[in-house]
């Protein structure tokens, strides 16, 4: 993929001399506006704000645009400043503790790809872009690792990328991750056992947290990035400091309900996430406050009951939700991916199964799901996030059937 467009595009709009550069899914809600310049990168579209829109609509100094429909569906248009952006790429630089040149490997429609290309431009480096056209690959990782010339290089993942790199074995694709300084990883929870095999094979992964809202992850390894604040209200994570976002471009009740600025003019951005703080003082994001399913009256989060069900022998993915259902109310529905068969720790796939829906009874007891359904992959979205709306179709057809 060719970035020289992109990159000078960006380079004008952080500089302030040229228009916001908006990212977002091709054929997407967004692809039949009008365009002053549109490209394919990675997957997604790119474009410039004419002045007239960016009069119109758009915040005061909003340098990029990152528009996408999210995990359960419901479209959004992020406006990010300048001053977010500078912040967000400073606080990553003090964490890394330095700059060097990355690798893109994620969409660009996706704030942790876009912030590759501004890390990039606030450092000075040159970004290499991975090629994705294949889909990605161990293979297409390490061909794309080894034309990065610095010696200080990172770069973004999601869960499922890294699990396919550290499931290779071929000491090419292992050469090419341990010489990461840094691999930051986020946009999906991350599977029991993933960091402790990846770390234990010399690749050094920091886990962010944080959104399009902050100018993507501002906690990292569970603490929040130097001028990031995190706040517990009533369980609901809020996230504040330098780097959150202007608000939703056209949507100023949503803006209104995601984002607040304090008596003392802070900025912060209300997350959808539930979290703690864990005893050693790091956030732990237990998850989505709408994922709370009441069923028979019992309240249970399904994230953390998807949590129990990862932490079983035999469970590689996990994912659960809450149906609809005459006698509960709402029964709690599972999606599972099971050890494939050849794994040292694998067995026949019934048997496999069988084993895990007993040990879920005794584990989760009447909170053990209704309904079960087998997949050989979970649905998820280009940025390695569960598509939501797409297993929960399934659950509820397979509840339905039941």
């Amino acid at each position: 993929m060719n970035l020289d467009p992109v990159l000078k595009a960006l380079a004008a709009a952080l500089a302030g001399e040229g228009p916001a550069v908006e990212f977002g899914p091709a054929g997407g809600e967004n692809s039949g506006r009008p365009r002053d310049l549109r490209a394919q990168a990675h997957d997604g579209a790119w474009r410039l704000w004419r002045r007239s829109e960016s009069a119109a609509a758009l915040p005061e100094g909003t340098a990029v645009v990152v528009r996408t429909s999210g995990s359960t569906g419901a479209p959004k248009a992020t406006a990010l400043t300048v001053d977010a952006l500078a912040a967000s790429s400073m606080a990553t630089a003090m964490a890394l503790k330095g700059e060097g040149q990355w690798l893109l490997a994620l969409p660009l429609e996706y704030v942790a790809g876009v912030q590759v290309l501004v890390r990039s431009l606030f450092a000075g480096t040159r970004p290499w872009a991975m090629d994705l056209s294949g889909g990605f690959t161990p293979e297409a990782f390490a061909d794309a690792a080894e034309q990065l010339t610095d010696p200080v290089r990172f770069t973004s993942l999601v869960p499922t990328q890294l699990r396919r790199l550290v499931d290779d074995d071929s000491p090419r694709v292992q050469i090419a991750l341990a010489r990461f300084m840094a691999i930051l990883l986020g946009g999906a929870p991350i599977p029991p056992g993933l960091l402790d095999r990846a770390r234990a094979a010399g690749v050094r992964v920091v886990t962010t947290y944080g959104s399009a809202e902050t100018c993507g992850g501002c906690v990292y390894d569970g603490e929040p990035l130097e001028g990031v604040e995190v706040e517990l209200v009533d369980g609901r994570v809020w996230l504040g400091g330098e780097v959150v976002a202007a608000g939703y471009v056209g949507d100023p009740e949503r803006t209104a309900e995601h984002f607040r600025t304090d008596e003392d003019g802070q900025r912060w951005y209300v997350s959808s996430d539930v979290g703690e703080i864990a005893p050693d003082g790091r956030l732990r994001i237990l998850g989505r406050a709408d994922d709370v399913v009441i069923t028979g009256g019992v309240k249970a989060s399904a994230a953390r009951v998807a949590a129990e069900l990862e932490s079983l022998p035999g469970v590689r993915e996990s994912f659960v939700a809450g149906v609809e259902d005459p006698e509960w109310g709402q029964a709690l529905a599972a999606a599972v991916v099971l050890t494939p068969p050849g794994a040292p720790e694998a067995g026949q796939p019934e048997a496999t199964f069988t084993a895990v829906r007993e040990a879920a009874v005794v584990r989760l007891g009447r909170l053990a799901p209704k309904t079960w359904l087998v997949l050989e992959a979970l649905p998820h979205l280009p940025n390695g996030k569960p598509d939501r709306r797409a297993i929960t179709d399934l659950l509820r057809a397979r509840h339905a059937g039941t």
